[in-house]
């Protein structure tokens, strides 16, 4: 299997790219936690359906020592007991936030309310950014069907 568009060998592509991983750098960055910023790009690519993203996002995040476990369970989140509460508001804006067509009005004020109980104001705006961001890399890479499975931990560093 190939992608539609080779991304990488698109001189327009490419900038575009660099541009939006630089926002990427901002917010790794931030004091939002890593690990959440994992289990949140994690979930979203699970429901976007977008292989890529959830091989990357798995595998970075076990390099970076989170457990098998907690990556097995994450698209059962609601079930598992192995998430803090803060992940779990996290988890629970990051569905919300990734499926605005399937509720209207978008995030309800319940879910931002208890993500806000969680994090500060910059968390707050990492967390939106993190999910919005992960989201334009799923349609980018389910649009061109990018291939998933052969990503290495670190790879684009």
């Amino acid at each position: 299997m190939e992608a539609r568009l080779n991304l990488f060998g698109n001189p327009l592509a490419g900038k575009f790219l660099r541009y939006i991983n630089s926002a990427g750098k901002v917010l790794s960055d931030s004091t939002l936690p890593a690990a959440t910023q994992e289990l949140v790009k994690l979930r979203a690519s699970q429901i976007n359906g977008c292989g890529f993203c959830t091989d990357m996002h798995t595998k970075d995040a076990a390099a970076a020592g989170e457990t098998a476990q907690r990556l097995h369970l994450v698209a059962a989140w609601r079930e598992a007991k192995v998430f803090t509460d803060a992940e779990r508001a996290a988890l629970e804006l990051t569905e919300q936030g990734t499926r605005l067509a399937d509720a209207a009005g978008g995030v309800s004020d319940e879910v931002w309310a208890n993500a806000a109980k969680h994090y500060d104001e910059e968390q707050l705006a990492a967390l939106v950014a993190v999910i919005a961001l992960i989201n334009a890399y799923n349609r980018l890479n389910c649009i061109i069907q990018q291939p998933a499975g052969d990503y290495q931990p670190g790879q684009f560093a």
